[in-house]
C-alpha cells in the first residue's frame, strides 16, 4: 500500500512531465475519476501545463496553468494512490515504446512522453478541483504532513486522550501520511508498544516519537518505499520466524482492525 515515502517517489515521477504542454489524454478506465469524468479531464488539461507537484500526506496536487503561470482560479489535479495506484514516466524517445499495461487508466500525454496512473484494485484515484480554493476545501479534514509536522504537533492533538497510538497515528484527520509498515517501524524504532495509551507518554517519550519518525521518513522518502533493509524491522516482519534486529527476540504478530501489527515485546515491553 503506497505510504508517505512512496507518494514522494511518485512526486518525483511528475516532475518528469511538469512544464511540457498536455497533447492528449487518455482515458482508459473511468473508474479511477472521482467526481468527474474523461471529457472534463480532458477540457482542463489538453493544451495546458502542470506545475511542480506538492505532496501533503498521501496525496498529490499539480496546479495546472494555461499561461505563463498557475492562476489560483485555475483547475489542480489530485492524485490519491490507495493500495494499489502508482505513476510511472515513459520517455518519448524510448525504442520501442513500452507497452501500455492492462492496469494503466489515464495517460496523460505530452510532447516529450507519457504520465501513465495505474490501478489495480481502483480504490481511490484522481480528482479535479476548479480553483486554489476547492484544493483547500478537499484537504481540509486531514491532519498536518507526517514529514513536516512539530515536536508539539505531534503531541498536541494525543497526549490527553486514551487513544492508543498505532491507531491515532494511522489516524489520516490527525497526522497526513503514515501507513502499517511506516507506524511499526517508527514504534519499534522509539520502543514503545503500539497499543500503548497516547496519555501514558512523558515528555520524553514524545521527543524520541518524533525523532525516529523523522528519521524513518528522511530515509524512506531518499528512496520512494519503506525500505526492507534486515537492520529495520520491516526487512524481518514478513520471515516465519522473524527475529528483531536489535536484540533477536522473536518478533510478535497481531492482528488489529484488520491490519498486522508487528513488533519486539522485549525491546517494546508492556
Amino acid at each position: 500500500m503506497p505510504e508517505l515515502p512512496d507518494v514522494e517517489g511518485f512526486r518525483r515521477t511528475l516532475r518528469r512531465a511538469t512544464g511540457r504542454p498536455v497533447d492528449r489524454v487518455d482515458v482508459l478506465d473511468q473508474g479511477v475519476l472521482r467526481g468527474l469524468d474523461a471529457d472534463e479531464l480532458r477540457d482542463a488539461l489538453v493544451g495546458a501545463r502542470l506545475c511542480v507537484p506538492r505532496r501533503h500526506g498521501k496525496w498529490l496536487i499539480a496546479a495546472v496553468r494555461s499561461g505563463e503561470r498557475h492562476d489560483s482560479g485555475e483547475p489542480s489535479v489530485l492524485f490519491h494512490f490507495g493500495m494499489t495506484g502508482s505513476l510511472s514516466w515513459h520517455d518519448a524517445h524510448e525504442q520501442p515504446p513500452p507497452a501500455r499495461h492492462r492496469h494503466d487508466r489515464v495517460v496523460m500525454v505530452t510532447t516529450g512522453g507519457e504520465l501513465r496512473y495505474r490501478d489495480m484494485r481502483k480504490l481511490r484515484g484522481i480528482h479535479l478541483a476548479r480553483s486554489d480554493a476547492d484544493v483547500d476545501e478537499m484537504l481540509s479534514d486531514i491532519g498536518p504532513d507526517a514529514a513536516r509536522i512539530t515536536p508539539a504537533g505531534l503531541s498536541r492533538p494525543l497526549r490527553h486522550t486514551d487513544r492508543r497510538l498505532k491507531p491515532a497515528l494511522l489516524d489520516q484527520h490527525l497526522i497526513a501520511g503514515l501507513g502499517n509498515l511506516l507506524v511499526d517501524e517508527i514504534l519499534w524504532r522509539a520502543r514503545l508498544r503500539p497499543d500503548a495509551s497516547a496519555s501514558s507518554l512523558s515528555d520524553g517519550d514524545w521527543r524520541r516519537l518524533h525523532r525516529r519518525m523523522r528519521t524513518v521518513l528522511a530515509r524512506s522518502c531518499a528512496v520512494g518505499r519503506v525500505p526492507d533493509h534486515r537492520s529495520w524491522l520491516t526487512g524481518r516482519r514478513d520471515d516465519p520466524d522473524g527475529v528483531c534486529p536489535r536484540c533477536e527476540s522473536t518478533l510478535e504478530h497481531t492482528q488489529r482492525g484488520g491490519r498486522t501489527t508487528v513488533l519486539c515485546p522485549h525491546c517494546q515491553p508492556a
